[in-house]
């Protein structure tokens, strides 16, 4: 299959990288340092979004943001524009599950499926092939675009109609944002209180209270260590598109309201490119 990849940055070069490894012919866009192994991989370049829909059956994208997947699609020189008749955009970006939608009447007015694939599992799980995805979109373009998603993932799940990948995606930002919050809290007020955050932690990690963040975020926060897995900066972005769903659908989030004022007083104190387990800088008159 020729498979069209659009993105090339931290997660896109090895899920790329991932493609070739599966068999498929891949057609890619501004190859930089980075990406170059791709070519020595076998992919081909195309000088524009446009000549790399033109050349291939299905376009995978992994861009930053919303603005980012519109002006790829829909900009001068767009997929839309080099779509043949019966092609398939696989978006993977985090985006607006609002525009999503819109994105995908648009193409499919092109005479093209959209199939929305956000992914969790960071850096790791894009080289590991481990990735989570969640799958939007009508059944017979997302069995089309299964194989794809199974050469760079694990657990794939196909949640609901175009734009339910992209709902799930944030509603898991939106849990794990509140539960990063909540263990800040949590051992903030046992260290307040003179108790061994670590012992408290420990014991946690056999109740109701137990989760993943407890245990590796919780960790991050007891070690002061906040290299970067996922960046405050990057999950504020995916709180706004979280409020804006919300909004759009006329939903009240109010825990998220609040971490998300956590975070922006994170990024007016510079710590917009720490780990989100940094949140723990911001209680008890902590400080960067």
């Amino acid at each position: 299959m020729v498979v069209g990849f659009i993105g090339l940055g931290v997660m896109g070069v090895p899920m790329a990288s991932n493609l070739l490894s599966a068999g498929h012919e891949l057609v890619v866009h501004r190859v930089k340092e980075r990406s170059q192994r791709l070519l020595e991989q076998g992919a081909v370049a195309a000088d524009s979004p446009r000549a790399v829909a033109e050349r291939s059956e299905i376009v995978v994208l992994m861009l930053p943001d919303t603005p980012d997947v519109d002006a790829v699609l829909f900009g001068e020189d767009g997929v839309a524009a080099g779509l043949a008749t019966g092609s398939l955009v696989v978006d993977m970006s985090s985006i607006s599950p609002v525009e999503t939608v819109e994105f995908a009447r648009r193409i499919a007015e092109a005479g093209s499926d959209y199939v929305d694939a956000p992914v969790s599992g960071g850096e790791v799980g894009a080289r590991d092939a481990a990735l989570t995805i969640f799958v939007g979109g009508e059944d017979g373009p997302v069995a089309r675009a299964m194989p794809l998603l199974e050469a760079m993932g694990q657990r794939i799940t196909h949640i609901g109609g175009v734009g339910a990948g992209q709902t799930a995606k944030v509603a898991n930002q939106v849990i794990v944002a509140q539960t990063i919050q909540a263990v800040a809290e949590g051992l903030a007020l046992a260290r307040a209180a003179g108790v061994d955050p670590a012992v408290v932690r420990e014991s946690l990690t056999g109740g109701f209270a137990s989760s993943r963040i407890l245990e590796l975020h919780g960790q991050r926060m007891l070690d002061d260590a906040f290299d970067p897995g996922f960046r405050i900066r990057l999950h504020r972005k995916d709180l706004a598109l979280a409020q804006q769903a919300a909004r759009h659908h006329g939903v009240s989030l109010p825990g998220t309201e609040t971490v998300a004022g956590q975070m922006d007083a994170a990024l007016q104190r510079d710590l917009g490119e720490l780990d989100h387990s940094a949140l723990i800088r911001l209680i008890g008159g902590e400080d960067a």
